[in-house]
């Protein structure tokens, strides 16, 4: 949004330099992004002076030309040839001298240079209106009626002065500061200067010629509607004044009615619209929805579809003529030939425009501010302001007295506020008599005063303070947070376990050990489509965050699991034959369960294909679910994660699938992808899936890093081969080896296993290495045959293990 210095000063007294106020601007929460000295006319006209025509000649050499010696305030005048039909001698004229630049078109500047037209010299040239900048007139040179000395700066004829525009960051909760008027008041409440409204004590009907009825058949979208006619209007090019008011905040001007439409809009910060009232038959006004599909062309010329849920303004035959708060239509907007119109002001509910706009993908200065939440207060205020400027500039006449449906007016917001909270959230006391000085400045009543406390009564402008909280936000804004002393010793009320554990530094050294191994990093939209948790058990559909105003089908809801939007990465590369995938994703899920809405950071892993590319050295072999099960491990090593439990479940998302669990809390899932899954993104090869719970696996991280001293005894290996059913898991075999001789067994591994012909039905088997090491003393062979005597009869008696010998 920008504010301009000069517009500003007609408000509220100001005596700091720019940079000044751009700093008073921050520090109460209008944060000045930007500021720029602009100029009313391009280049200031630098360089550009008043000249008198001394002599004019015809040229020798060109029947359209003409010689002249121009007075321009130096020692002696100057010649220029002018090809203007209307130069004369004796006349006072604008001369751009040479070296000065001028903008016919801003963003085309040409500089005056010495030259020789027809073997005549030229040192300048007389300006026409265009020339400068200054209009759009090319008729001929401008002649000027006046006593100013030659060689007297353009620019002092023309008043022309530079202003200072700052570029302010609004955040969306400070919807009272859409207009240079809602700027006035923070610099009022800061610096006690009086914001002066400009007066609308002279607003009079003049005739009732042109009633109009106004008919709102949704209160609840249109709380408050305006209005009032105005006849007799010609519509022209608005003066310079109002021209470059709107061009210094970069507005473009159109036209006198339009003008003062977008001037009131910026100056109070209410949206106005003004139709043509001839368009509006039947005399009627009806503000209501159309139904779903019905075609209207909006002033951009472009034919939209409405929706049911739209706003619409509407005449007599309910035939539409603007989109309420957001769009005007092509058909009743001010022309040139508009000689009576219907200006409204209105208020309109902000959910409801929110939705429209962005049902349209529109966005307006009217809808910028609707969107955020108008005063519903300023309605007639805003309208009498406008139709003044009209009968000022237009020559209008009103014509009807002044609408004003407003059957449930707004309340102001009753907050309870306590002296004790203000201490504790601001971290100093303030004075109570200045507290509510900081409040009456900022227009916010203060009413039942006590020891404890007292009640803020708000205007409705202020959407966003509704709450304790938010009005000592109101109090620290003002006060300001540079006040604030820092104490010596810091304190908090909760202190976290140290050393703090910092996410996105754990995040980035996964994603480089993933890297490390191969995947790469993917990002997918938090959108998806709703078809996968009505075709997975697993989810369910209701569990669904739906989008309000989605944009479509497919993208409807929130994912519940990354893989929703994962698996269309993978469908995607395998069409387009990258066959061997291993990619990563951190990424969160969403889901709404008994009302309340859950969000969790998760990592997801996805391996597919083959292991290696295609080479001479090695076999391709696909890849397995202990590939995705080491670079698991891996993720878990890395946090010092110790004491993995793993245990096997079963669910239509996965064939085969491990729980792991740190603390007896589940930290990730990961198995082979069921081809019901695979099916919904038409994927016909085997995808092995780990999805982490991010945030619990941050919370389960060791900090202290272990060091231990390698032992000076050797290590010991052993294998051993089992014959076992095969619904014993690995998990089993395990906790049994752990179990007989777990202070000899640092680490235990199956190199192979095998199903098949060669051993009965329902049958497995698994190839065992074992590493046994004593550190305080040398294993002897007696040992080590002990302990594996000792896990054989455990096998054979717990599992029903055959020893293959």
């Amino acid at each position: 949004m920008k504010i301009a210095l000069n517009w500003l000063k007609n408000y509220i007294e100001i005596n700091k330099t720019p940079e000044e106020l751009s700093q008073l601007l921050t520090d109460t929460g209008l944060e000045v992004e930007g500021l720029e000295e602009v100029e009313s006319v391009p280049g200031g006209l630098k360089g550009v002076v008043i000249g008198e025509v001394l002599t004019c000649e015809k040229h020798e050499n060109a029947d359209k030309l003409k010689v002249t010696t121009v007075d321009i305030g130096e020692d002696e005048p100057v010649q220029i040839v002018c090809g203007a039909p209307n130069v004369a001698a004796g006349q006072k004229v604008v001369v751009a001298t040479v070296g000065s630049i001028l903008y016919p078109e801003p963003d085309k500047p040409f500089k005056i240079k010495k030259s020789k037209i027809r073997s005549e010299v030229s040192l300048g040239m007389i300006c026409a209106e265009d020339e400068l900048g200054l209009g759009k007139s090319h008729d001929g040179i401008l002649v000027l009626d006046t006593d100013l000395a030659n060689g007297t700066p353009a620019a002092q004829y023309f008043n022309l002065s530079s202003d200072y525009v700052f570029e302010i960051g609004l955040t969306p909760n400070r919807a009272d500061a859409t207009g240079h008027i809602g700027a006035a008041r923070d610099i009022k409440a800061v610096t006690k200067k009086e914001v002066n409204w400009p007066s609308v004590d002279n607003f009079k009907i003049d005739n009732q010629d042109l009633p109009i009825e106004v008919s709102v058949e949704d209160e609840n979208a249109c709380p408050r509607y305006s209005g009032v006619t105005i006849s007799n209007v010609e519509v022209k090019e608005s003066p310079d004044w109002l021209k470059n008011a709107l061009k210094s905040i970069g507005l473009e001007p159109i036209n006198n009615i339009v003008d003062i439409t977008n001037y009131v809009l910026h100056e109070v910060g209410q949206p106005l619209h003004a139709f043509d009232a001839d368009q509006i038959t039947g005399n009627k006004v009806i503000v209501t929805q159309l139904p779903e599909d019905t075609k209207f062309t909006t002033l951009d010329e472009k034919e939209r579809k409405l929706k049911s849920t739209d706003l619409m303004i509407c005449n007599g035959d309910k035939q539409p003529m603007c989109i309420a708060g957001v769009f005007g239509g092509i058909s009743s907007g001010v022309t040139e030939k508009t000689t009576k119109i219907f200006l409204e002001s209105a208020y309109f509910s902000p959910d409801s425009i929110r939705k429209t706009a962005q049902n349209h993908q529109l966005k307006t200065d009217a809808s910028f501010r609707y969107e955020r939440g108008t005063d519903p207060n300023i309605t007639v205020y805003a309208l009498k302001r406008a139709a003044l400027l009209i009968k000022e500039l237009a020559g209008g006449t009103i014509s009807s007295e002044v609408i004003d449906h407003y059957p449930n007016p707004v309340k102001d917001f009753e907050i309870t506020v306590k002296y004790k909270n203000i201490d504790r959230l601001i971290g100093k006391k303030i004075g109570h008599d200045r507290i509510h000085e900081i409040l009456n400045l900022l227009d916010i009543k203060t009413e039942q005063k006590s020891e404890e406390g007292f009640k803020a009564i708000v205007p409705p402008y202020r959407v966003d303070v509704t709450r304790e909280a938010d009005v000592i936000e109101e109090i620290i804004r003002i006060y300001g947070f540079n006040n604030i002393d820092t104490p010596e010793s810091m304190s908090a009320t909760y202190l976290a376990s140290f050393p703090e554990v910092d996410p996105m530094q754990k995040r980035k050294e996964a994603a480089m050990l993933l890297v490390g191994n191969g995947y790469q990093e993917i990002m997918t939209n938090s959108l998806t489509k709703q078809k996968y948790s009505e075709l997975i058990d697993a989810y369910n559909p209701d569990e669904n965050v739906e989008i309000l105003n989605k944009l479509s089908e497919e993208l409807g809801v929130m994912r519940q699991d990354l893989f929703f939007t994962g698996l269309d990465v993978l469908a995607y590369n395998i069409n387009r034959k990258q066959q061997n995938l291993k990619f990563f994703e951190f990424g969160k899920t969403y889901k709404k369960i008994k009302g309340n809405y859950q969000e969790k950071m998760r990592l997801a892993l996805y391996l597919t294909g083959k292991n290696e590319s295609e080479n001479w050295i090695q076999k391709n072999e696909s890849v397995k679910f202990h590939d995705l099960y080491a670079a698991v491990l891996k993720i878990f090593n890395k946090f010092n994660s110790e004491s993995v439990e793993n245990e096997e479940f079963h669910s239509d998302v996965f064939d085969y699938g491990l729980k792991l669990k740190i603390n007896k809390k589940e930290v990730c899932q990961l198995g082979k992808l069921s081809k019901k899954v695979l099916k919904i993104n038409g994927l016909k090869q085997d995808v092995f899936y780990a999805d982490f719970d991010w945030s619990l696996l941050l919370n389960e991280v060791d900090t202290n890093i272990k060091f231990e001293a390698v032992s000076k005894f050797p290590e010991v290996k052993r294998d051993l081969s089992l014959v076992i059913d095969k619904s014993v898991s690995y998990k089993s075999i395990k906790e049994i080896s752990l179990k007989q001789a777990g202070y000899l067994i640092t680490n235990i591994d199956v190199f192979d296993v095998y199903e098949g012909d060669k051993i009965d039905e329902g049958k497995k088997a698994y190839a065992l290495s074992f590493t046994l090491q004593d550190k305080s003393k040398t294993l002897t062979d007696k040992i080590i045959d002990k302990t594996m005597n000792k896990l054989m009869q455990a096998f054979e008696k717990e599992i029903g293990a055959v020893i293959r010998k």
